[in-house]
């Protein structure tokens, strides 16, 4: 898995972050807590479920671009529609797929 740099959480979360990450690092089983995604189609932007679906052979981990980390169904809901909102004030746009790799693209190479 790989993450977004500025990673969206649910206001649930904040302040549980380090011991989320480290247990979705152990792929261990954390009930309730969804995965927003960029989808690997070009058709959708985001797609978000049940991180305890991980444990499913179907899921190649290795190929998941977490954006962010959220409690619950509604919680997702609610993070996929405060992505779309940051990503349209930013660019007057809904290219969210674009956004979130052109940003992690200039992140990443800050460092190289």
């Amino acid at each position: 898995m790989k993450y977004y740099f500025n990673l969206y959480w649910s206001e649930e979360l904040v302040g549980k972050e380090k011991e989320i990450l480290t247990k979705l690092g152990q792929e261990k089983v954390q009930l309730n807590k969804y995965l927003v995604v960029l989808t690997e189609s070009d058709v959708n932007h985001l797609e978000f479920f049940d991180s305890v679906l991980l444990k499913q052979s179907l899921f190649n981990r290795d190929d998941l671009f977490v954006v962010g980390i959220a409690e619950g169904y509604t919680g997702a809901l609610e993070l996929v529609e405060k992505i779309t909102q940051d990503v349209y004030d930013v660019t007057k746009g809904t290219d969210i797929r674009q956004y979130l790799l052109v940003t992690q693209k200039e992140f990443e190479e800050r460092f190289v």
